[in-house]
């Protein structure tokens, strides 16, 4: 980009409107306008912006700025999206400092000064709560940074507020729409507000990004998650290998299938924050696997050439009818896709069976051990919440009923009336066992086994049940419009740690196709 802005520069004096503010600009040019054309207008990466940054056209503080100015008009004002939960209070003199640090040391990586929202389950040390969505922890201060909190820190990214959620991340009743927590209300989608659905938990996070709160976001999940909104809201979302990134310091749902994830507009951006959060920690030995095996640097395997010679296996063999069936689907949108790889190199393979796809799942492995993850989690909260149990937060919904029984608690009441809170019980560890086997050797690597695979592609995000019980990566990727401007995507899945290959591929078929559009609230920005 460097290379054509300097080539194109030519001595310009123009005045800029930016916040409010009159700016006259006197300095370089055609690069100045472009940035801020980009800004105002479209959407920059985390390449421009860095690039902004050196050149002296652009401050963290003024993005950070940005970035408040627009969630004031079209978060909290305007359409109400309703993705932010929280703003950090402090954002903008993290921000400054930030500056500072770049002018006196230099950069720290491509991360510093860049905004990142977190999913209000995720913990901070600051003046930000994490709730979980639930109005229990509404004044829940974290004494401590999650793992990957720190991480952030640490690359130089900062930290501009919490995004809301499914709340207790879809723990809570089974009549709950996503997106909706008693804390936040109801997020909505910046492609159809009120009128598309918004995907899974981490939808606040998606929709964030999306709408161009934020350059990128952290979702977490257990199963589509992140997934279901990244397709939903047009963004890449990738779920990593369970233990790539650390889960410590995350509000749990389940030991076994939680995961954190990267949210963003390109494959690029979500490359780069999933290797500024990769880490071996002693507090979550589901990480102890990652070592040697995860990368700090994901931007290695982005090549736009990446599909070629890769063998692809195209799964269509879904018995859920109420999928196809669904306004989630899209068959010709899924056939371009597919035609766009094939285009692009790569052998595809259709009619690809997975022996263990349309088996009925059991849920023995959530149910329980939410029950007692969530438990765990609560009775470790400071004397002064009022809640330190899952008994103690159901009586404290009824208590409060009004507010945070919109939708009821069936779930958790469900869940609190199990008989022990041991992880004992026959129906748990067979459903654990099972789990394992029918999604591994029976599911995804039997598949990518049997028929040479690099990857398995699924329309929209129909995998991520079988992925999640495997702890296997997807990325989920944009894939067009439907009729109605509703937005559909296609997930590439792989094997334990395949997170590489994934990004590789992701990476081409965005490259070649680039289908994503910014909704068009982005546009009304002047």
């Amino acid at each position: 980009m460097a290379s054509v802005i300097y080539a194109y520069s030519i001595k310009a004096s123009f005045s800029l409107n930016l916040f409010g503010i009159e700016y006259q600009v006197e300095r370089v040019n055609n690069f100045l306008e472009i940035i801020f054309k980009k800004i105002l207008e479209e959407e920059l990466t985390i390449e421009e912006i860095q690039e902004a940054f050196e050149m002296g056209v652009l401050t963290s503080k003024e993005l950070v700025m940005y970035y408040f100015n627009r969630i004031a008009k079209y978060d909290q004002s305007g359409p109400k999206l309703n993705s932010i939960l929280e703003i950090n209070p402090d954002a903008i003199f993290i921000a400054e400092g930030l500056d500072h640090e770049r002018k006196t040391k230099g950069a720290r990586g491509p991360l510093h000064g860049i905004p990142v929202l977190l999913k209000d389950n995720i913990e901070t040390k600051d003046r930000m709560h994490t709730s979980a969505g639930t109005l229990a922890l509404e004044n829940h201060l974290s004494t401590k940074d999650a793992f990957l909190v720190r991480k952030l820190r640490e690359a130089g990214a900062v930290i501009i507020g919490k995004t809301n959620m499914t709340e207790l991340a879809n723990g809570m009743s089974t009549t709950m729409w996503a997106g909706y927590s008693s804390r936040g209300g109801q997020t909505l989608n910046p492609y159809g507000p009120g009128e598309f659905f918004v995907g899974g938990s981490s939808s606040g996070s998606a929709v964030a990004v999306a709408a161009n709160f934020t350059v990128l976001s952290i979702g977490t999940e257990t199963d589509a998650s992140i997934l279901s909104p990244a397709i939903q809201n047009s963004v890449v979302g990738i779920k990593p290998t369970v233990g790539l990134i650390s889960r410590s310091g995350t509000v749990p749902f389940t030991y076994t299938q939680d995961t954190p994830g990267p949210l963003a507009r390109t494959v690029t951006d979500a490359a780069i924050l999933l290797g500024a959060l990769t880490n071996v920690d002693s507090s979550d030995p589901a990480t102890y696997k990652s070592e040697g095996v995860s990368y700090q640097d994901y931007t290695s395997f982005l090549d736009s050439e990446g599909l070629k010679g890769a063998r692809i296996g195209v799964f269509r063999n879904a018995s859920e009818n109420y999928y196809r069936e669904s306004d989630e689907y899209d068959e010709d949108l899924f056939n371009d896709a597919v035609q766009a790889i094939r285009r692009k190199g790569a052998e595809v393979v259709e009619g690809i069976e997975i022996p263990s796809f349309n088996r009925e799942w059991s849920w023995g492995v959530p149910i329980y051990e939410m029950k007692h993850a969530l438990g765990n989690y609560l009775s470790q909260l400071p004397s002064h919440l009022p809640v330190h149990s899952d008994k103690e937060l159901i009586e404290f919904n009824k208590k409060n009923e009004e507010n945070a029984l919109k939708y009821g608690q069936n779930m958790l009441e469900y869940r609190q009336g199990l008989p022990d809170n041991r992880l004992t019980n026959p129906e748990y560890l067979n459903a654990k066992l099972e789990d394992l086997y029918f999604s591994q050797e029976q599911g995804i690597d039997y598949a990518l086994k049997k028929y040479n695979l690099d990857t398995i592609l699924f329309p929209s995000y129909i995998g991520s049940t079988i992925c999640a019980k495997a702890g296997y990566p997807s990325i989920a990727v944009p894939a067009g419009y439907m009729e109605n401007g509703r937005p559909f995507g296609i997930t590439f899945a792989g094997g334990t740690f395949s997170e590489g290959t994934l990004i590789k591929l992701a990476y081409s078929f965005e490259q070649s196709t680039k289908y994503r559009k910014s909704p068009l609230l982005n546009k009304e920005v002047h």
